[in-house]
């Protein structure tokens, strides 16, 4: 774990890009002069056609990334062998396509971080590469294993928002309204911008949000991208069908 200070910056937050470099950039050109720094959240590849290029173009920003599990996938840290049979396909392809450097970058990813207000992972604070926060039980179990306000996570690629009421101990799960400001009011989060590169929520458009530190205000966004373009790309390289229809309908 990273504990670092508090910046005083706007914040682009992005998870699950899976070497999708058209809904990566996509992301950047619509969130373009809004950002000072970049907090990725996991995920950078696997599933998609361009590893390489997503970690070359996150690697030029100013940012700090967490490594996810189709990142250590990549790296032989994980036993893929749980993964589905179309997941298996990518990751070999992946470790096949990435270059030397690309690959050093992702095993020097940490696993957590701890930036004033807010811990950063990928799965879940109890389990940061691999568990998944899918309903409000496991996100109220989740609670006790960090300090902060607040905690930022991706690898569901759903956005949403779990609030733990102070007065009862309730988690609820609180959908995002996309293009308003939410400010964060000082109950215990645990938030999750969605996927940039692979959305899992019925809607194909690139997830991810602003996040002003100094104001504690957020803000959940939608961009649609060029998925045929990406498509095209998948089919060229022997992407599984299934991975690559995928796309077009967010799931």
């Amino acid at each position: 774990m990273r504990c670092v200070e508090n910046p005083v910056m706007r914040i682009l937050i992005i998870s699950d890009i899976h070497a999708n470099l058209t809904a990566l950039e996509t992301v950047l050109e619509d969130a373009k002069n809004q950002w000072e720094y970049v907090w990725c959240l996991g995920d950078v590849v696997g599933y998609g056609p361009d590893p390489n290029e997503c970690v070359e173009l996150l690697r030029s920003m100013p940012h700090l990334c967490l490594a996810g599990n189709h990142d250590w996938a990549a790296l032989s840290r994980l036993d893929i062998r749980t993964f589905n049979p179309d997941a298996r396909k990518a990751v070999d392809w992946t470790r096949e396509t990435l270059k030397p450097e690309n690959s050093a970058y992702l095993e020097a990813l940490p696993t957590q971080f701890v930036i004033g207000s807010y811990t950063l992972v990928h799965g879940s604070p109890r389990e940061p590469v691999w568990e998944y926060i899918l309903e409000p039980v496991i996100a109220a179990d989740n609670f006790d294993h960090f300090e902060t306000p607040y905690c930022l996570v991706g690898h569901t690629h759903q956005p949403v928002i779990y609030e733990k009421n102070q007065s009862n101990g309730e988690t609820v799960a609180l959908q995002p309204v996309y293009g308003r400001k939410r400010q964060l009011n000082g109950r215990r989060q645990i938030i999750n911008p969605g996927s940039v590169g692979q959305p899992r929520d019925a809607n194909p458009d690139a997830a991810y949000a602003i996040l002003d530190v100094e104001t504690n205000q957020w803000e959940h966004r939608r961009v649609p991208y060029n998925i045929a373009a990406v498509q095209a790309r998948m089919r060229t390289v022997g992407m599984p069908e299934r991975l690559v229809v995928r796309l077009e309908h967010g799931w």
